[in-house]
């Protein structure tokens, strides 16, 4: 006699529409100090928040003069890490630089 396959047959209760939220975002901020220098934040922001070299020197002039500049906005994860990123190279080169989140 030949196997017999029990359908298992259940159902799922779907949803025509599924609303997604957008995760929220973080403003990475760069600080000012009386120590670290113009082109060590430069190249900060070109290398780490991936910016061309004029807009890494509009950001840095704003750093500079204001006390504080968005390097960029992000999820709270890679802002995180980028902040982290900042942070440890900042320490190798023996600069105090500060970078923060905020929610944008």
């Amino acid at each position: 006699m030949p196997e017999r396959k029990d359908d298992h047959q259940s159902s799922v209760a779907t949803k025509d529409w599924i609303e997604v939220q957008e995760p929220p975002l973080y403003k990475a901020l760069l600080h000012n100090d009386d120590y670290t220098s113009m082109e060590f934040v430069v190249m900060i922001l070109e290398n780490i928040f991936h910016k061309s070299p004029p807009e890494a020197t509009r950001i840095m002039l704003n750093v500079h003069e204001k006390g504080t500049g968005i390097a960029g906005i992000y999820t709270r994860e890679i802002c995180e890490t980028k902040i982290a990123l900042v942070h440890e190279l900042a320490r190798k080169n023996e600069f105090p630089l500060r970078c923060s989140m905020e929610k944008a």
